[in-house]
């Protein structure tokens, strides 16, 4: 009998989360149409920076300026500006810690991938979380450095410079430029 009592206000409480959960989603998704043009421009003027200078200053055969981290790193900062995800400082940070992170794992634990590779995403999103700089592809950023090519690893603390924060400040450059050219975007956000 007692657990029918509870059962009403469990399930309005149950209803409500929902409704939120659904709102909050929803809040995310809505893009005005012509945001598109802009999230496609950003983000195709941003990686393809990323991309050329690849191109023209190291050819094709050493592929490690350009990351797979920066492109989750564009869904944010073109497709989702008002994510505290997205904001400036959690780019930069996020992903110059989650470097760090990963250069020194994969150097003390060179011959164990899948313990350096766990080690130094865990220990990326502690370090985000620590400074207050949360950005998702940061922990791909950490687990590049410890399952990337040898080329990649070969660059050592390197890699926390070129690639991570050269490519991160290309990218933020493009979207404080491109993202802030309409009216109603606005980079990094402001209420």
């Amino acid at each position: 009998m007692s657990g029918l009592i509870f059962a009403g206000p469990m399930k309005k409480r149950i209803k409500r989360t929902y409704r939120i959960a659904r709102y909050v989603v929803y809040r995310q998704t809505i893009v005005e149409p012509i945001d598109h043009l802009w999230t496609f421009i950003g983000a195709f003027v941003g990686i393809g920076a990323v991309g050329l200078i690849q191109h023209t200053n190291f050819g094709r055969e050493d592929n490690v300026f350009l990351i797979g981290s920066f492109g989750a790193s564009a869904v944010l900062v073109f497709g989702a500006t008002n994510s505290p995800l997205a904001q400036p400082r959690n780019l930069v940070l996020g992903h110059f810690v989650s470097a760090v992170m990963g250069v020194i794992i994969q150097k003390l634990f060179p011959g164990m991938p899948w313990l350096s590779a766990s080690l130094s995403v865990s220990l990326a999103i502690v370090s985000m979380q620590m400074t207050k700089s949360m950005h998702p592809p940061g922990g791909a950023t950490a687990l590049i450095a410890n399952i990337g090519s040898e080329k990649i690893k070969q660059l050592g603390f390197g890699y926390v410079f070129f690639p991570v924060l050269s490519g991160v400040l290309i990218l933020l450059l493009v979207a404080l430029a491109v993202n802030n050219i309409p009216k109603h975007r606005n980079y990094p956000y402001r209420k």
